[in-house]
């Protein structure tokens, strides 16, 4: 149907109908134009409905959705539908998800520097929101020169409480996202308190006594992982791998700092509210974390809401 369609123009039905029977293709003149004025079964009906809310989903979420995600959020949002099917229609549609590249290091540690102890020992696990978070720094190639960008993500919920960019990756870089995230909480109303791990890898900016003095002056408890060592700090590599993976490499070429932040901006902002997780339940990280204090502190969200 789709071949004598695409050529009927140019030979005719008639004559494409003949050629093919006589190479082993019977179809008839009149077979073709009852088909043609056959009306779509219901399954064709419900994959073309189907394939409008795939597409919706997967361009909404920065084209990086696989089956999997794309299913998930079908049925949030009350598409009963197996995972299956959902396969089938990404692959006629063309639709796929994301993958990861290989991991660059961007940090570089200081013996010169002393280091406070692993207290996380790769357990990247928490009970609850602002019990541990992870930071780190990835580099973004760019036409004005190397854009560095640093991040802080909550272990709880992987949300990604601060960030920062920068045309150098001085220790003020992850100063900025540190304190950024400590205002975030403070304006949500749950405020970093006392007992806060601050983990990521052992380089210099991080071991410089510029920022663990910043960390002893907010009460936050240092931890620093084995030296050369990735599965140390995995959930952070995890994070930046998906940033490389859902913005940087997709939308690039990066001309300025100014271009890579707002778009940083815009991305974290999607990946706090909207991104599924499956290691949350496939929930966005604000949407867990409004769980837990729905949960634990009830009246507190009431009066937030309010």
């Amino acid at each position: 149907m789709t071949f004598i369609d695409q050529h009927a123009g140019v030979f005719g039905v008639e004559p494409i109908c003949r050629v093919l029977t006589e190479h082993g293709c019977p179809i008839s003149t009149s077979t073709y134009y009852a088909a043609k004025n056959r009306p779509p079964s219901a399954r064709a009906m419900r994959d073309a409905e189907l394939d409008a809310h795939i597409q919706r989903i997967h361009a909404d979420n920065y084209g990086v959705y696989g089956a999997r995600k794309v299913w998930q959020q079908l049925l949030r949002e009350g598409h009963r539908v197996a995972r299956c099917t959902v396969e089938r229609r990404m692959r006629a549609l063309g639709l796929q998800g994301a993958r990861r590249g290989k991991k660059i290091r961007t940090t570089t540690s200081d013996p010169g520097h002393e280091r406070a102890a692993d207290r996380l020992q790769r357990d990247f696990t928490a009970s609850r929101p602002n019990a541990a978070w992870v930071a780190d720094f990835t580099h973004v190639p760019a036409w004005c020169g190397v854009v560095y960008v640093a991040f802080v993500v909550d272990i709880y919920s992987r949300a990604i409480v601060g960030w920062a960019a920068s045309l150098t990756k001085h220790t003020t870089l992850v100063l900025d996202a540190l304190d950024m995230a400590l205002w975030r909480r403070e304006r949500t109303g749950h405020p970093a308190g006392p007992g806060l791990i601050h983990h990521s890898d052992a380089g210099s900016q991080y071991t410089s006594f510029r920022f663990t003095t910043h960390l002893l002056a907010a009460g936050i408890d240092a931890s620093i992982g084995t030296v050369g060592d990735a599965l140390d700090n995995a959930l952070m590599e995890s994070q930046i791998g998906l940033f490389k993976t859902e913005l940087i490499k997709p939308r690039g070429p990066w001309r300025s700092l100014a271009e890579v932040e707002l778009a940083t901006a815009e991305w974290v902002a999607w990946f706090n509210t909207a991104r599924l997780h499956s290691a949350i339940g496939h929930l966005p990280p604000e949407e867990f974390e409004a769980i837990y204090y729905a949960r634990h502190q009830p009246n507190e969200a009431l009066a937030i809401n309010r």
